[in-house]
């Protein structure tokens, strides 16, 4: 018998797995042949302890010690630079403010990314408390902890069925009985829902696109900062001598293996390229992931108010792994009944029960 099954191998599900399995058996169920195969394979790894409503910062602060010591630390120092056009600035300014970044000059600007078009770009803002994830060896960490305390991952193991008796039974290839489940499927994770008889929570996958584009000009791109420009219109973001460029789409979609819409994509670039000097040449590839929202853009932790022995861990939206030790942490207090090191309106505005 099985004490916690969970469906989804995201970071959602192994994140929370590893946190379950001090406390008992875990088996986790993922459908594709791989861990992090679809919106945690496609994440754009960034930690800003600032980005996101207010529960998620709260998640984010309460997550960034772990992130930073634990396992020898998944961060590395990257900073955000924010730039808009002159007729930008009441915009501009709101977005420095929330994200409580230093007004600089265009000049230092441009000294951080020589790129930049001077006759484009009127204002800007930096932060230095942003950060790279390592998310891939985040992912396997949490799977290591898994095996380690004696729990199973199951690959390509697609959940065609759930009924719930004395205990929970799962058909996905195989039977699986469990006491309690814990619905991390992401996008589809209303789906899982309508399956085990549980009202869903709305959940909407929204699709963000990403280019993968030659080091511009030829720079050393390693130390240069993510550009994000006003309103989260575009952003770009160094990776493996790289530079990645993303429209910052949020296009509704029905959940699915995603891909990049080739028109949205063009429109992105065309905006980053208005704000820099070098032109796009060439695009390496493209992807895209989707971050799966409910209707007031927070996550979606904790058991369902109608069966307790049914567990969420949902919405993470694009927050995923920047609060994933936290957010597993209270899935796995509220899942064992331990107390919380969250204050209670924080768990209030994450908990299931708001969207009933």
């Amino acid at each position: 018998m099985i004490d916690f099954l969970i469906i989804g191998g995201g970071i959602a599900g192994l994140s929370a797995g590893a946190r379950l399995s001090h406390h008992g058996h875990v088996t986790l169920l993922e459908a594709e042949d791989a861990l992090g195969y679809h919106t945690s394979g496609r994440s754009a790894a960034l930690f800003e302890e600032n980005y996101g409503p207010p529960s998620v910062v709260a998640l984010n602060r309460a997550s960034a010690t772990y992130l930073h010591s634990a396992n020898g630390g998944y961060l590395t120092p990257r900073g955000i630079l924010l730039v808009g056009h002159k007729d930008q600035r009441a915009a501009f300014e709101k977005d420095a403010a929330e994200l409580n970044m230093q007004i600089i000059s265009r000049d230092e600007a441009l000294v951080r990314v020589p790129i930049l078009n001077p006759d484009k770009v009127a204002h800007a803002a930096l932060s230095n408390s942003a950060f790279d994830i390592d998310t891939d060896r985040l992912l396997q960490d949490f799977a290591r902890v898994i095996r380690k305390n004696g729990g199973k991952i199951v690959t390509k193991a697609n959940v065609s069925a759930i009924h719930k008796g004395k205990y929970w039974t799962v058909d996905a290839g195989q039977t699986f009985e469990a006491h309690t489940l814990i619905n991390a499927a992401g996008a589809w994770v209303d789906e899982i829902a309508s399956l085990a008889g549980i009202a869903p929570i709305g959940i909407t996958p929204k699709r963000r696109s990403m280019a993968r584009l030659p080091a511009p000009g030829g720079h050393d791109v390693s130390d240069w900062p993510m550009l994000f420009g006003v309103g989260e219109a575009w952003y770009a973001k160094p990776d493996a001598g790289k530079l990645l460029v993303s429209p910052s789409e949020a296009d509704p979609v029905p959940p699915q293996d995603a891909y990049a819409d080739d028109m949205v994509l063009a429109e992105g670039l065309a905006r980053y390229e208005e704000m820099v000097t070098e032109p796009v040449t060439r695009v390496e590839t493209n992807w895209a992931g989707l971050r799966s929202f409910v209707s007031d853009g927070t996550l979606v932790l904790g058991p369902d108010p109608a069966d307790p022995s049914f567990v969420w861990s949902a919405g993470q939206g694009g927050y995923g792994f920047q609060t994933s030790p936290a957010a597993s942490q209270l899935v796995a207090d509220l899942t064992i009944g331990t107390a919380s090191e969250l204050d209670a309106e924080t768990i209030a505005a994450l908990s299931p029960e708001r969207l009933r």
